[in-house]
């Protein structure tokens, strides 16, 4: 049987097992006080005064544009070049995606390119901190600051990602915009199955968040079954079923006990990885600034210059290594083709290199030294074989 290394794989064991059976018999598994201790932890661990937990990172973004009153009619500034889910919490709303390039040496936004597309319409500029990596948040909240645009960072992939501020190392998503959201999917660095988070300093934003989450319920359903008289609960505005479960948070629990370890590791691996690649004419491995730690939740590397992306892929996927190809482009999908779906803030050419050029490695916590080393002599065999693998054209 061949060897198949993934792309990515949680850290679960006991310790996330047990958390789940403690719910489970406790007979509250919906929202309700492991849900309240996720958030009081993952708030201490940022550095923030509020944390909300929903269902997933996508309805974390919805809430937070809403929040900002993003509404029809309206601008957010933001990247292509990331998981479609970015641009579409901006369209959920009414809004139009205008989407600016990235730069030049990194995955992640081009803060020289937000200011040229602000118009009078521009309600937000939407950052993503792309695969872990921070995005360059100084210069995106000064621009924000000196237009009187809030910022949003998408910080899906980021936890436990640091940004230098101040001469000080702090956790990105803290946040130092206006708000942050993150993701809990499996191919993150803590999971919870499926899950997300807002942060902000805002109470305000923080209000609306825990109202709308819950169908815009007045009263949260443990202050209810926990009343000695009776509640009637009444529904002052309109909301969703963006919920995160009891069962969902204690297994986030769980991870965030872990996440050192993890981050640890990764910063490892991806050290390691760096290090063997140097020896590979035409692959380009990701840099960190000196401002940024990543977390490296994903490892993408610069293919050489002509090599069919696909080819490779599929070479490496034959002898046991899975891969993913670059993040995708919003404007290049179907649900983009029709008029109005989005506006072009400037070119885009870097964006759609980097999707079509770049593939990512596998990189995961428990992920040993011998399977790193399978990884780069596979990919290094590949790439040796550059008539089989060579883009059309």
């Amino acid at each position: 049987m061949t060897r198949q290394i993934p792309v990515a794989k949680p850290l679960l064991d006991e310790l996330e097992v047990e958390a789940v059976r403690r719910v489970v018999l406790s007979g509250w598994v919906t929202q309700g006080p492991e849900v309240a201790a996720f958030e009081s932890e993952f708030a201490a661990l940022i550095g923030t005064p509020h944390a909300c937990a929903v269902s997933n990172c996508t309805t974390a973004l919805h809430l937070a544009l809403l929040a900002l009153g993003v509404g029809a009619g309206d601008e957010v500034i933001t990247v292509s070049h990331s998981f479609v889910a970015t641009a579409n919490a901006i369209r959920y709303c009414g809004a139009v995606p205008v989407f600016v390039d990235i730069e030049a040496d990194g995955f992640n936004i081009d803060p020289e390119l937000i200011e040229p597309a602000i118009t009078a319409r521009t309600r937000a500029i939407l950052c993503v901190h792309q695969l872990g990596m921070p995005c360059d948040l100084r210069q995106i909240v000064g621009i924000g600051k000196r237009h009187a645009i809030p910022v949003i960072e998408d910080a899906a992939c980021a936890i436990g990602s640091e940004i230098l501020w101040d001469g000080q190392w702090e956790k990105a998503g803290r946040p130092r915009g206006d708000i942050a959201c993150f993701s809990f999917h499996p191919r993150k660095v803590v999971t919870t199955g499926d899950g997300g988070m807002l942060t902000t300093a805002n109470s305000e934003y923080d209000r609306k968040f825990r109202l709308w989450r819950q169908h815009g319920m007045s009263v949260p359903d443990t202050v209810r079954h926990g009343s000695r008289e009776v509640i009637y609960e009444s529904y002052p505005e309109l909301g969703f079923n963006y919920r995160m479960t009891d069962l969902q948070a204690a297994l986030g629990r769980g991870q965030l006990q872990r996440l050192g370890n993890i981050v640890a590791a990764r910063r490892r691996l991806a050290a390691q990885y760096a290090e063997r690649l140097q020896g590979i004419a035409g692959v380009v491995p990701p840099v960190e600034p000196d401002w940024a730690r990543s977390n490296w939740q994903s490892y993408c590397v610069q293919l050489p210059r002509g090599v069919d992306q696909r080819g490779v892929m599929q070479a490496l996927l034959d002898r046991g290594v899975s891969t993913r190809r670059g993040i995708m482009n919003s404007h290049l999908e179907h649900a983009y083709e029709q008029p109005g779906a989005y506006r072009s803030g400037s070119g885009l050419q870097r964006s759609v290199m980097a999707q079509r050029s770049t593939i990512i490695l596998p990189l995961y916590a428990q992920m040993t030294e011998s399977e790193l080393d399978f990884v780069v002599d596979t990919f290094t065999d590949v790439l040796d074989q550059p008539d089989r693998h060579r883009a059309a054209g």
